[in-house]
């Protein structure tokens, strides 16, 4: 099948990664643990940009940097520098950002994500570094605010923008290549992207080939998406009205889920970017070949790992892979037990689980998992049961095999099952006749009949077998 992309909906992505595993901002020594922090206390006269004071950069983060780089297939630079990016906003006090322009740290790569018709690949344009300026916190909406206060904690705080091609064709293929960036960056270690403003998005979206709009400051992946459907609707409408799209920044307004124009979009010229006096030019490619031998395997290589060492299905494998705790947490429970089965109870059973929590993997011990899973392999407990032993764990605790004996879960068989057969052959006359009439579906409910009786505790595939043969005499 070939995405025809009927809009002509064309949208790049620029992703603002918050370095916030440093211990320290990008060019003071300011701490980067300020979440929990009273506002304005994480702040020096470099952050704050006051007159002269002079930036030194932090060294690792260059280094992480170019790990980022290299995880994306970029090539590293040889040679890096800084620019000044001329603009005034409440939150920048200095006037300029601290940003590379011409010698980005990174250039052309690719993230390779699953598309409207398969496999698809994303370019990668540039990534490079900058500072994160303050916060703006407006009281109420942006538009009716009565006032906005500002916390300078963020600015300093290191940046990589990371910038893509307009090659994702609809807002389903931007929230993937979030996603998979995400992946990529959990298993470099170099953020942690739970914390708040971890990860902003600017999108740039256009429809027919036509002239782009960004959106800027979008928080969360669910928001992008959210704002590329009401943007890419908005501008269909407005040509459908004879209307035309205009080159523009519009904010997001997640409240109620609109865009809203601020500005006409700046051009390069408006920003009289120059090179930053204070930072001298780093020649960096000589690091390359440290900084490649430090990056781990990352989700690609390690999809493929899973399907050649474990034998399970590409569908797991890239479910499994997709977070590193998760694919952590499988190779353990995978050492213990059939990786098959590991597989299938981590990835289609406990993960369905822990979403509809929305609960880490982290909130599930392997231990608990590989007991559950030996359970049913030895046949001591159904695999409805199975699901109800996590489905307790997860919402009051406890052991599995203590929740095993206290809800009466043991597998029952013989007897037990040959009667709960009967009784449903005899209560259910018109099923039964519809079955030996011809329709199958009938033993369906005659199955789950049975199950009732046992409390799910009978094997469903025994009680079907019991069913047919009863039910031949």
């Amino acid at each position: 099948m070939v995405y025809e992309n009927p809009d002509g909906v064309r949208i790049g992505l620029e992703v603002h990664v918050q370095l916030n595993r440093l211990n320290t901002k990008l060019f003071c020594g300011c701490s980067t643990d300020y979440h929990d922090s009273e506002p304005n206390t994480h702040v020096c006269p470099v952050c704050l940009g006051l007159p002269g004071a002079l930036p030194v950069i932090n060294e690792k983060a260059v280094e992480y940097a170019m790990k980022i780089g290299l995880a994306l297939g970029c090539d590293i630079v040889e040679q890096t520098q800084f620019h000044r990016k001329n603009y005034y906003y409440p939150d920048l006090p200095k006037g300029f950002q601290t940003t590379q322009y011409d010698f980005p740290i990174a250039g052309e790569g690719k993230v390779v994500i699953e598309g409207e018709d398969g496999e698809h690949v994303v370019r990668i344009t540039r990534a490079h570094m900058e500072e994160d300026p303050g916060r703006l916190m407006h009281m109420g909406t942006i538009e009716k605010s009565k006032g906005t206060l500002i916390n300078y904690n963020r600015s300093g705080m290191t940046l990589i923008e990371i910038v893509s091609e307009p090659d994702m064709r609809s807002p389903k293929e931007a929230r993937r290549y979030l996603d998979k960036l995400r992946s990529i960056l959990d298993y470099l270690d170099v953020f942690n992207g739970d914390l708040e403003g971890a990860m902003r998005v600017d999108a740039n979206v256009s429809v027919f080939m036509g002239e782009r709009v960004e959106v800027k400051n979008i928080s969360s992946f669910k928001g992008a998406e959210r704002a590329l459907l009401y943007e890419i609707m908005r501008q269909k409408n407005l040509i459908r009205r004879g209307g035309e799209i205009t080159l523009e920044t519009r904010h997001f307004d997640e409240a109620r889920g609109v865009t809203l124009s601020m500005r006409t979009k700046e051009t390069e010229n408006d920003y009289r970017y120059f090179p930053e006096p204070d930072l001298m030019p780093m020649r960096v490619a000589d690091r390359v070949p440290a900084v490649a031998a430090t990056l781990p395997e990352l989700p690609d290589t390690k999809r493929e790992r899973f399907i050649s060492q474990y034998g399970i299905t590409e569908m797991h494998a890239k479910a499994l892979t997709s977070d590193i705790r998760v694919a952590d947490f499988f190779e353990v429970v995978a050492s213990k037990v059939d990786p098959h089965a590991a597989g299938t109870w981590v990835s289609d059973v406990l993960r369905g689980e822990l979403n509809y929590r929305d609960l880490s993997i982290t909130s599930f011990a392997t231990e608990d998992i590989i007991e559950i899973i030996g359970l049913v392999v030895e046949e001591k407990i159904t695999e409805k049961s199975a699901v109800d032993v996590i489905r307790t764990i997860l919402d009051v605790g406890g052991s599995p095999m203590d929740i095993v004996k206290e809800k009466g879960l043991l597998k029952v068989e013989g007897d037990i099952v040959t009667q709960a057969v009967s009784e449903t052959i005899a209560e259910n006359e018109e099923a039964v006749q519809d079955y030996l009439g011809g329709t199958e579906k009938s033993l369906n409910f005659l199955v789950g009949q049975v199950m009732k009786k046992t409390k799910g505790r009978a094997d469903a595939r025994q009680a079907r077998e019991l069913l047919i043969a009863a039910l031949k005499d």
